[in-house]
């Protein structure tokens, strides 16, 4: 009797405990905008304290492609540069300006209003991409050192940033 009341005990105590198992689920998900490089920019030096991309200065503006393949779910977002990533020591503060547009477009009808629609932020440029296909925005930069003076001679590098958001 007292065995089985120990085990009718154990039967009613292992009913009332839960086992828990964690089963995970795994994705991956490849971006529908993809964001190259069409051509890197180059600064002109059309006197002693400007940097600028200008073609009339011997310079050329950077080219950005972005690639879209799902319509309406991504934003872009281009930066020109605030900043040299690479320069010689600089004695003054640097000055900049720049803008992006759009250069050309791989659909004239549903990319039409990209560069009347953009927001600017500063130097940012934002862009709502409602059109599968590809864009290509130009971006100008103007690096100017205050005071009028001179750049140091040596190799300048700055970045543009461009991000593809999901909307």
């Amino acid at each position: 009797m007292f065995k089985k009341l120990i085990l009718t005990g154990l039967v009613c105590f292992g009913a009332n405990t839960a086992l828990a198992l964690d089963a995970p689920i795994n994705g991956s998900v490849q971006s529908r905008c993809v964001i190259t490089t069409d051509s890197s920019g180059v600064y002109g030096n059309p006197n002693a304290y400007t940097l600028t991309t200008s073609a009339s200065d011997g310079g050329a503006k950077a080219v950005i492609r972005i690639d879209v393949t799902l319509a309406d779910a991504y934003k872009a977002e281009i930066t020109a540069p605030s900043s040299f990533s690479s320069s010689p020591s600089l004695n003054d503060t640097v000055t900049w300006t720049g803008d992006t547009v759009v250069k050309a477009i791989s659909d004239a009808t549903g990319m039409a209003g990209y560069e009347t629609g953009k927001v600017e932020q500063g130097l940012k440029d934002i862009y709502d991409l409602t059109a599968s296909g590809s864009t290509w925005f130009e971006t100008e930069s103007v690096a100017t050192m205050g005071g009028s003076k001179a750049f140091p001679g040596g190799n300048y590098t700055a970045n543009v940033e461009a991000l593809c958001i999901a909307k």
